[in-house]
């Protein structure tokens, strides 16, 4: 696209079905690694990945063409086929369906990179459901609490 010139950055969350804390210490960078190479063969750039055993952040820049759903739709699958390969839990490994996605700017970028590598000290004081309603909260999204995390 010549002549295109842009900066599109999205704070993308997602859980564990269930939230079950079923991202061990011993194997989440193996799978940091491993999303990280699906957004590169999708031509996007991760900034950023970190998480506590029951979900995980992403900063991620992404080109104009692409399509934020099926980004997260491929991550998630893929991922948790991997998963389940490795056999890294007993069981069936499942993402909770959804996600959420927040805009950023540029000044915003290293406040969310910083928030993001400080996800571990950030949930000894809130749990990951109260920081996914501030954020909905924060970015004026319109939600209904019941239909948080209904798949569980």
């Amino acid at each position: 696209m010549a002549n295109t010139y842009t900066q599109l950055y999205f704070h993308i969350v997602f859980a564990v079905k269930g939230r079950q804390n079923h991202i061990a210490t011993k194997w989440k960078d193996e799978l940091y690694k491993y999303i990280s190479g699906i957004i590169a063969n999708k031509d996007q750039k991760l900034f950023i990945i970190n998480g506590i055993p029951n979900h995980i952040h992403l900063l991620i820049g992404t080109k104009p063409n692409c399509n934020l759903s099926d980004l997260v739709r491929d991550i998630k699958a893929n991922s948790s086929k991997w998963i389940n390969e490795k056999r890294f839990i007993k069981g069936k490994f499942e993402w909770q369906t959804g996600f959420g996605a927040f805009t950023l700017g540029q000044s915003q970028i290293p406040k969310i990179v910083n928030y993001i590598k400080n996800q571990e000290e950030h949930h000894k004081v809130q749990t990951f459901k109260e920081e996914y309603i501030d954020f909905l909260k924060a970015c004026e999204i319109d939600f209904k609490n019941e239909y948080i995390f209904t798949d569980e």
